[in-house]
């Protein structure tokens, strides 16, 4: 079964009483154990896309469904259940809370997971931070961290909850060359272990490491050649 479907999605706003299509007749299907990186111009509606994946924002007319289920119908408290548990999103801007230590940020997704006991948080907290490679800077605050190791703090964050669904959107747009190329063989390695990836990106390096490539173009998504 496919982690993510999307069914004749339809997305439209409308601005100044004028109505902008941004996305129609979309119908993807999306795996779990691949990276998806969605490319295209700026204003193509690339963000949008990622929003309505991620139950943040909803498609005008359509269906998505997850592991599924049809997100569309169902309640706000209900799509912020899935989001917790099978949803880990990733951003350009990294939004670390910077009164907090690396440990301390990893940790925030977790307490309001009830799964998880202190003990628990602790103990998956040190793992995440081991995956990342910053066992040596767990007590640093974001200030005192590289652009490519506040990014990764940011992954293992996403992560916290063990989901199965990671959306990256514009993940190493603030990152030189080489905490690129990191990024990116960390998120590698996390669908070889079963994730579904799903990246936003205007790096041509993406396509080193995206299994598939779909690209936006006049409000369609298709696939182009890697």
């Amino acid at each position: 079964m496919s982690k993510i479907e999307v069914i004749k999605g339809y997305k439209e706003y409308i601005k100044n009483k004028e109505k902008i299509i941004v996305l129609e007749d979309i119908n993807l299907k999306f795996e779990a154990g691949k990276i998806y990186a969605i490319i295209g111009e700026s204003g193509a509606g690339k963000s949008t896309f990622l929003n309505i994946i991620g139950t943040l924002d909803n498609f005008t007319v359509g269906k998505l469904l997850i592991d599924g289920k049809e997100i569309d119908i169902l309640k706000e408290d209900e799509k912020a259940k899935t989001r917790m548990e099978k949803i880990g999103f990733i951003f350009q801007e990294f939004y670390l809370n910077s009164y907090l230590t690396v440990e301390e940020n990893i940790e925030q997704p977790l307490f309001i997971n009830k799964k998880y006991n202190k003990k628990m948080i602790k103990q998956r907290t040190s793992e995440l931070i081991e995956l990342v490679g910053l066992s040596k800077r767990k007590k640093h605050f974001p200030r005192e961290l590289s652009g490519g190791e506040q990014q990764r703090v940011a992954i293992a964050r996403a992560l916290a909850n063990e989901p199965d669904i990671i959306l990256a959107d514009e993940p190493t747009g603030n990152l030189d060359k080489d905490n690129e190329i990191r990024i990116f063989e960390i998120l590698k390695d996390l669908s070889k272990k079963g994730k579904c990836i799903i990246i936003v990106s205007h790096s041509d390096r993406i396509k080193d490491y995206a299994d598939i490539i779909l690209k936006i173009e006049e409000r369609k998504i298709y696939k182009d050649e890697i």
